[in-house]
């Protein structure tokens, strides 16, 4: 296996000066947690809004660090340590050097991927599927800030055929610089929607924040666009304005380049007959709800282009299931019987919970069973935050959810403005919203939980699996 950077390579792409003489070596990874930190990795002692890298590197050398790279007027506090130190100005600048050394020295094609919803489950697809074909490197969960990105590629071996990245933003500006740090030869906007408005005059900058992707497209490079998508024209126009030629659609319209004619949700899975290069293909896998079913056209369309394999990639989407946070589902012991946890706890905008209630709603409980909607606040919505909470009322009475638990302060507004024929409950607390589904649940319950993450919905998901343990 070759070394990802040898100490003198590294050296030289992040600009900085070895404290003594250069050692032969190399490291096989970069890292920037002394917790998660392999050996022979590299440890960038980054500092955080709320941490300091440095106050960490004796941890990371106690691991197994192969080297460090510290802020040189730090170096002096580090004292001598024995592994090679690299000094530089800036450690998030020499990180950010060593992703732009990483893409120069690639000649891999490179995926990039952004959109208010589905980014991270259309990236686990795309690996899935390109995987199945040939050597491809990925972005791991949802690193797709200005810190995950630059770390993502400088830890892209420089042997892979496909590099996957996703590109998150929540200003103005943000996907800019990332785009040009990633350069794709495919760019990919998933679908716009209201997230992070508190951050946006509203829903049409968001759509310029996320067109920011075409701007360091490599010159004859592709995006893919969804046809559905109310902004599908706006994107358009913005990616002919920077002269790109090269754009396919996916979506339902016999229009699309990529169409979606059919889906079938079944129990435990879905089928879809997809039109691919005006040839029809028939997909089974394991995610539910129809915003599964354009990832999964997205994805396919991708593999399409790229590949002329295709019925590999979907033999191996026959195996997608969806990851914690984003879909998960478990069946959970209860008394002598059972219920289904869905767990979408990882993120939260009025489209995703649209699209998570309407998986609740195709999932029939057995026996006595109802389904219920667990419910914590959507964030960063701004002056439309209460309007946005409230119009979730009509979508739960639309799909015909019998019960709505709820925790949170937004959330207060959909409460007030929930039918009576909806049983609802309101807990001022995660701990008691917890204490209430344990004693509450009956056996055939359909529960999804659903909050943006910073509301830490993911504790309530661990509680209800300690309490009440997955089984096959």
């Amino acid at each position: 296996m070759n070394p990802l950077w040898t100490f003198h390579d590294l050296l030289q792409a992040i600009q900085g000066h070895s404290i003594g003489i250069v050692p032969q070596g190399f490291v096989n990874g970069i890292s920037i947690d002394s917790r998660s930190i392999a050996p022979q990795e590299a440890f960038f002692a980054i500092k955080g809004p709320h941490y300091d890298g440095h106050d960490f590197i004796l941890h990371a050398v106690q691991k197994g660090a192969g080297l460090v790279v510290v802020n040189t007027d730090m170096v002096a506090s580090i004292g001598s340590l024995s592994i090679p130190v690299f000094g530089v100005d800036d450690v998030l600048g020499a990180l950010n050097k060593l992703a732009v050394a990483a893409r120069l020295r690639s000649k891999a094609t490179i995926i990039a991927i952004t959109g208010s919803v589905g980014k991270t489950t259309t990236k686990e697809m795309l690996t899935i599927a390109l995987s199945s074909i040939k050597k491809t490197y990925a972005c791991i969960g949802s690193y797709n800030n200005h810190i995950g990105v630059p770390l993502t590629l400088a830890r892209m071996p420089v042997d892979v055929d496909f590099g996957i990245f996703e590109l998150g933003m929540s200003h103005l500006g943000e996907i800019r610089f990332l785009t040009h740090l990633v350069r794709p030869h495919i760019a990919v906007i998933t679908t716009i929607a209201p997230a992070h408005l508190s951050n946006f005059s509203g829903i049409e900058e968001i759509a310029s924040a996320k067109a920011e992707i075409f701007e360091g497209l490599e010159k004859t490079g592709t995006i893919f666009l969804n046809y559905d998508d109310s902004f599908f024209e706006l994107l358009k126009a913005k990616s002919h304005a920077l002269g790109i030629k090269t754009i396919y659609s996916f979506g339902k319209s016999k229009n699309a380049d990529f169409q979606l004619r059919k889906w079938k949700q079944c129990s435990e899975q879905s089928w879809m007959e997809v039109q691919l290069q005006g040839k029809s293909m028939e997909v089974v896998h394991h995610g539910i709800g129809y915003h599964m079913a354009q990832n999964m056209l997205m994805t396919l369309g991708i593999v399409s282009i790229l590949t002329a394999d295709v019925d590999t990639a979907i033999k191996a989407l026959s195996v997608f299931h969806p990851k914690e946070g984003r879909g998960k589902r478990y069946r959970c012991a209860l008394n002598q019987g059972f219920f289904t946890l869905i767990d979408e706890s990882y993120n939260a905008n009025p489209a995703s919970m649209k699209a998570a209630i309407s998986v609740l709603s195709q999932i029939s409980p057995h026996g006595e069973g109802r389904r219920i909607a667990v419910l914590g606040d959507m964030c960063e919505m701004g002056e439309l935050s209460q309007s946005f909470h409230i119009d979730l009322a009509e979508v739960l009475s639309l799909y015909n959810i019998s019960h709505v638990w709820l925790s949170g302060f937004h959330v207060l507004a959909l409460k007030d403005a929930l039918p009576r024929s909806i049983h609802v409950h309101y807990s001022e607390t995660m701990d008691g919203l917890f204490l209430f589904i344990q004693s509450s649940l009956v056996d055939g319950d359909v529960v999804v939980v659903k909050s943006s993450n910073s509301c830490g919905f993911y504790r309530l998901i661990n509680l209800l699996l300690e309490e009440f343990p997955a089984i096959q």
